[in-house]
């Protein structure tokens, strides 16, 4: 166990916080019944998004980034829908739900077998914010000092993973495992949020358990 980390200490001589990272092999993948996406087009989703906000104000979601170790190298998961784009675990918040009990929510829909189940996700430390300043702009990683009303703020959060667990995916998804190396600063195939991650996790010790 844990015979490929590296400690890194910062300017106070305080040891950075470590992640554990399981190999793969060591959880279970299994199907469930498809989940129906709501959104058929982009101006149906951002027609959505209009109406949604006119009723509730700024839409508020929150992500998963979640690390599992494959050729001694750590890896993301992510889900990868119609085979087209991807994306990370998670979704929108609920009126006056918390953080942690909304990506609970939507980690057990996706990836539990029992939806009810949600305690058994371990919620860590918030990596970082992004903001959408429009209904059809991309998300940045900060809020523009002239806008006085963005309409969205997603939310990237540590889930740190057990060392085996069960996920049970729905059939019209794919979850992936995708080497950090792969996603760092690949825009064109992951898109400015995931493609950011690894530089998020840059102040973490990542300890890869065999």
């Amino acid at each position: 166990m844990g015979d490929h980390a590296v400690t890194v200490t910062d300017n106070n001589n305080h040891q950075s916080s470590v992640i554990q990272i399981y190999p793969l092999g060591s959880y279970y993948f299994g199907s469930k019944d498809p989940i129906v996406f709501r959104d058929e087009t982009v101006a149906d989703r951002v027609q959505r998004m209009k109406s949604n906000f006119n009723a509730r104000g700024l839409r508020t979601c929150v992500q998963a980034v979640m690390l599992v170790e494959l050729f001694k190298h750590p890896h993301i998961l992510l889900l990868q829908v119609r085979n087209t784009f991807f994306k990370l675990p998670g979704g929108r918040l609920r009126p006056d739900e918390s953080d942690t009990d909304g990506l609970q929510r939507k980690l057990s829909r996706m990836l539990s077998v029992n939806e009810d189940e949600t305690d058994h996700w371990e919620v860590g430390d918030c990596l970082g914010m992004w903001w959408r300043s429009d209904f059809e702009t991309l998300l940045y990683p900060y809020l523009p000092p002239n806008l006085k009303v963005p309409k969205e703020c997603t939310k990237l959060y540590l889930v740190k993973l057990p060392a085996s667990r069960k996920f049970i995916v729905p059939k019209n998804l794919k979850l992936l495992a995708v080497p950090l190396c792969q996603v760092h600063e690949n825009h064109k195939t992951y898109g400015p949020v995931i493609s950011g991650v690894p530089q998020l996790l840059s102040k973490f010790s990542l300890n890869i358990n065999h």
